[in-house]
């Protein structure tokens, strides 16, 4: 027997990093078979500094899960994960969708055709002016640092943010486009607004309010709920001054924009002719798809809302459907049962309702809850539109208060109703639970309050600037004209 030692030929260096191994090896020939000692080198693997291969699949698991990645910032994959930054990416385009056309169609097809240009005006305009303020320094306000009732300028102009970057929304969807899918709800709360106020208030007067409204009511108040040191973000803010929960923006998108236009229609004043005249939705075509493009954009606001792709933002979407189609036909129902017939109008106006009641308890209800949500969503609010308004005599002329304001109120208010730890493991984790129809309700009056104190103070400063209304002749004419030159419908006479 030869022993064979392979560790001799190596440089001295190299042999302070290598571990003899000794191994019998048969080797055959034409003499027979012979057995050998080999002795050969196994390099020693270098110390790493890196996750392990355990933390790797780990993190793997993690993203599986929505979860934090165990590694860290050793992580090797701390970068957006695909699959559900592609849901958040799908999810703000939905959410864009409710706004243009969705919004767009549904309030154009419910004024007269004289000012249906100047609905899609509003849409877009508004949108432009939100987009330009929340990249500037309106997210911000909204989600850098500050205190616990508005953000700081630290981040304006997107500063120090990128697109590989993740951990400002959430674990796993990009910095990015988490800012972008708050930029789109940013978009839809003031536009919202402008429906109690359609067809009487001038374009550059929906422009300066919108400017002066975003800083006062809409930064702050997204900041107290969706920041983690907000005043009213349960689910975030261990120290919150009021622990309560909302999913998807009944508080900081419905009721803020419902609340805030009822003032505002009221300090503007009804329409020319309003109760004399007849005033109806000049295309019910434009409303039907208008409602069916909210609705579809809706799950993005909801289910979009959990933040990735995963059991919760299931939960959301199913809740959403089932919470939306029970009110759509119960509203329809109750229009038979006491009106005489199930008007198309009542049907889309019930989806709506639905969709706003459920909307701050998607991520925290059960399916049955939504249900019954979707069924007190498509009573409530129809009471609301159909005998509050005339006891009342208020001109919202496309029924923001009416749906978004009682509607989101009593969504909120039922969120806090029927909740579930099972549902979403954050109420039993920050311990919510107890107490939390009374933050509920703290949380709905603050809203308010803040709502309606601030917009008084912004449509008089509006008013005794610019001023609110076109004249009574420019408004008979139509505010397609007056304002924007041009005309939605041109037929050869």
């Amino acid at each position: 027997m030869l022993a064979v030692s392979l560790i001799a030929a190596l440089p001295v260096q190299a042999q302070e990093s290598v571990t003899a191994v000794t191994e019998a090896v048969a080797v055959t020939t034409d003499e027979g078979t012979v057995t050998e000692a080999v002795t050969v080198a196994v390099e020693e693997a270098a110390p790493s500094d890196g996750p392990s291969l355990e933390d790797r699949v780990a993190d793997i698991e993690a993203y599986f899960n929505n979860v934090d990645r165990p590694s860290g910032d050793a992580s090797k994959i701390k970068v957006p994960g695909p699959g559900h930054n592609a849901w958040q990416m799908i999810s703000t385009a939905l959410v864009l969708f409710m706004t243009l056309p969705g919004l767009a169609l549904f309030y154009g097809g419910l004024v007269r055709s004289k000012n249906v240009l100047s609905v899609l005006a509003m849409c877009l305009g508004v949108a432009g002016l939100v987009t330009i303020l929340w990249w500037a320094v309106g997210y911000s306000l909204t989600f850098s640092g500050g205190n616990a009732f508005i953000g700081d300028t630290a981040q304006r102009f997107f500063t120090g943010m990128a697109p590989g970057n993740v951990g400002a929304g959430y674990y796993w969807i990009s910095d990015y486009m988490w800012a972008m899918f708050q930029l789109s709800f940013a978009i839809i709360t003031p536009a919202l607004i402008f429906g109690a106020t359609a067809e009487r208030m001038k374009f550059s007067a929906v422009l300066l309010f919108t400017l002066i409204w975003m800083f006062v009511v809409y930064f702050p108040l997204a900041h107290m709920v969706w920041a983690v040191n907000g005043f009213m973000c349960g689910p975030l803010n261990a120290d919150a001054g009021i622990k309560a929960i909302d999913f998807a923006g009944g508080t900081v998108v419905h009721m803020s924009s419902g609340w805030s236009a009822l003032v505002l229609c009221m300090i503007l004043g009804p329409r020319l002719g309003f109760g004399k005249v007849p005033m109806p939705p000049h295309s019910m075509v434009l409303v039907m798809i208008g409602t069916g493009m909210l609705f579809v954009g809706w799950f993005g606001f909801n289910a979009g809302s959990a933040l990735g792709s995963d059991a919760l933002s299931s939960n959301a979407f199913a809740t959403t459907l089932l919470a939306a189609m029970t009110a759509g036909f119960v509203w329809g129902m109750l229009e038979w049962v006491l009106r005489g017939k199930p008007s198309v109008l009542g049907f889309c106006s019930g989806v709506v309702a639905g969709l706003v009641v459920i909307t701050p308890g998607a991520g925290f209800v059960t399916p049955t809850s939504a249900v019954i949500m979707g069924a007190l969503g498509g009573i409530v609010p129809f009471l609301a539109v159909v005998y509050l308004k005339r006891a009342l005599g208020y001109d919202d002329a496309l029924d923001t208060f009416g749906i978004h304001a009682v509607g989101g109120t009593l969504g909120a208010i039922l969120t806090g109703v029927f909740a579930d730890p099972a549902v979403n493991g954050v109420l039993s984790s920050m311990n919510l639970m107890d107490g939390l129809v009374m933050n509920q309700l703290k949380a709905c009056a603050l809203t308010i309050v803040l709502s309606v104190v601030a917009t008084t103070i912004i449509a008089l400063i509006v008013k005794f600037t610019i001023g609110l209304r076109p004249t009574q002749d420019e408004e008979s004419e139509g505010l397609d004209t007056v304002d924007h030159g041009e005309e939605g419908y041109l037929f050869e006479k």
